[in-house]
C-alpha cells in the first residue's frame, strides 16, 4: 500500500512532498512492519540471482554458526570481483527507500551489504527473501534504524554512521582503544557538490538542511588512529572489522571504507570496492594500503556485533 501512496506523492509539487511524505509514513509505520519498502523491488533490489546464490551457500554451510566477523569474511569473499559502481543509492528523484545492488558496489554499499547479509543469517530460515536483507539495510543505513522516505533520514557521513550504530549497539567503535588524535576536518562535501546527488539536484529545499546537518557533523569530536600507528595495531584487527579511511583534507572525515580479511598468514588485508581496480578486491595489508596514498591520514575501526 505504501508504494502507491508514494507514487501519488511524487506527483505533488516538490515544496509539499517532504512534509506530506513524513505525515503519510508516520501514519503507516504503526500498522505496517515493512513500511520501509517505499519503492518496488524492481527499483530497490538489483541482483537477486547473486543474493540467492550467497544465501543458499550460507545455509548449506551453516555460516550462521560462525562468529559475526568470520561470517562477514565468508560473505565478502563471495562479492570479490563484482564491479565498482558509484551512486547506486540515488534511485529516485524524491522518495528515499532502503536498496541493494549486487551487480555493482561502491565502498559504502560493499561493507553495508556484507554486514546486512551477515545479520540476516542470524535468523534461521529455510530460505531468505530480498525483504529480509532490505530490513537489515534499513537498520544500519538510516538514523535510528528507521527510514521514513526522506533523503535526510539516511546517514550520509561515515563518522556519523559509526556514532549512530555504536549507540544502538549494532557495532562497537573500538577506535579509541588504540592511539588516536582528534580530527579537525570540515564536513561540507554534499552541500557543495549537490549536483552529483540526484535527490539534492531535484529537491533544492534539501540543500540548506543538508548544510545544517554537515555543520553538526563538523562539530563532532572524531578520533582517528594516525597512519603512522596502524602497522603497530594490525595484529589486533579481526575478520569483518569495518575500516574507515580518514582523510587529511576537508569535505568529510572519511573518504573511503572497507573491511578486514585475515589471510592464511594472519595478516590484516583491506578488502574494498576499489576505484583503482574498478571492482571489489582483497588488497594489501591495511597499513600498506594507507601508505600508497598521501591523502590518507589514518583509520577508524568498528567491530560488528
Amino acid at each position: 500500500m505504501l508504494y502507491y501512496q508514494c507514487m501519488i506523492l511524487s506527483l505533488i509539487p516538490k515544496k509539499l512532498t517532504s512534509t506530506l511524505l513524513a505525515l503519510v509514513v508516520g501514519t503507516v509505520t504503526f500498522i505496517n512492519s515493512q513500511a520501509a519498502e517505499m519503492l518496488p523491488q524492481s527499483v530497490t533490489f538489483i541482483g537477486q540471482k547473486k543474493f540467492e546464490q550467497i544465501s543458499k551457500k550460507a545455509i548449506a554451510g551453516n555460516w550462521r554458526a560462525l562468529a559475526m566477523g568470520d561470517r562477514m569474511a565468508k560473505i565478502a569473499l563471495e562479492l570479490e570481483g563484482l564491479p565498482y559502481k558509484a551512486y547506486t543509492l540515488e534511485i529516485h528523484n524524491n522518495i528515499e527507500s532502503p536498496s541493494v545492488n549486487l551487480k555493482g558496489l561502491d565502498c559504502w554499499t560493499f561493507f553495508e551489504t556484507v554486514m546486512g547479509i551477515s545479520k540476516m543469517l542470524e535468523a534461521p530460515k529455510k530460505s531468505y527473501t530480498p525483504s529480509d536483507l532490505l530490513r537489515q539495510i534499513e537498520h544500519t543505513r538510516y538514523r535510528g534504524g528507521i527510514c521514513k522516505g526522506n533523503y535526510l533520514d539516511r546517514i550520509h557521513y561515515l563518522a556519523e554512521w559509526y556514532k549512530d550504530n555504536d549507540k544502538r549497539k549494532t557495532i562497537d567503535d573500538i577506535t579509541r582503544k588504540f592511539p588516536t588524535v582528534t580530527m579537525s576536518n570540515q564536513c561540507n562535501e554534499m552541500s557543495l557538490l549537490w549536483k552529483h546527488y540526484r535527490y539534492l539536484k531535484h529537491n533544492p529545499e534539501l540543500r540548506d538542511l543538508m548544510a545544517k546537518s554537515e555543520q553538526q557533523m563538523t562539530a563532532m569530536k572524531v578520533k582517528m588512529i594516525p597512519k603512522s600507528k596502524v602497522a603497530g595495531i594490525e595484529k589486533h584487527l579481526k575478520n569483518g572489522d569495518i575500516i574507515g579511511i580518514a582523510r587529511h583534507s576537508d569535505g568529510s572525515y572519511c573518504s573511503h571504507v572497507g573491511i578486514i580479511i585475515k589471510d592464511d598468514k594472519g595478516r590484516a588485508r583491506f578488502m574494498h570496492a576499489s576505484t583503482t581496480y574498478k571492482k571489489v578486491v582483497v588488497d594489501t595489508t591495511i597499513s600498506e594500503y594507507l601508505n600508497k596514498f598521501k591523502k590518507h591520514a589514518g583509520i577508524l575501526v568498528a567491530r560488528p556485533r
